[in-house]
């Protein structure tokens, strides 16, 4: 069974582009920010600019499930909870750099990206 590329998944393609910030739940990580021209980039937030193969496991209006692996750099699965154009809650985990990953966030939009 081959792996398919996300297109346009309904919640990711009903963010908004600009500049938005990631803050972790449990509080441990200082917020991110990052400029999204779409919200296809919060899928492999462990794993940023890597090429991957994406397969979607869910997507449904309100949420989005993806599992990916990225050939000698690892591999992750991440659910996303869309609660507006501006603010979704992601949850995400699988290794990366041979060391395992968890965390869960929410991500809201801030305005414009900043150069």
């Amino acid at each position: 069974m081959g792996a398919a590329q996300v297109q346009a998944p309904s919640v990711l393609g009903r963010l908004r582009a600009g500049g938005w910030e990631l803050r972790m739940r449990d509080g441990s990580d200082a917020p991110k920010r990052m400029c999204l021209r779409d919200g296809r980039r919060l899928i492999q937030l462990r794993h940023p600019g890597q090429r991957c193969s994406r397969m979607v496991v869910e997507d449904t209006p309100e949420q989005i499930t993806v599992q990916y692996t990225c050939p000698g750099r690892g591999y992750g699965r991440t659910q996303i909870r869309f609660e507006s154009e501006s603010l979704v809650q992601i949850e995400s985990q699988g290794i990366a750099e041979g060391l395992p990953f968890a965390f869960a966030g929410e991500v809201r939009r801030i305005g414009s990206c900043r150069n």
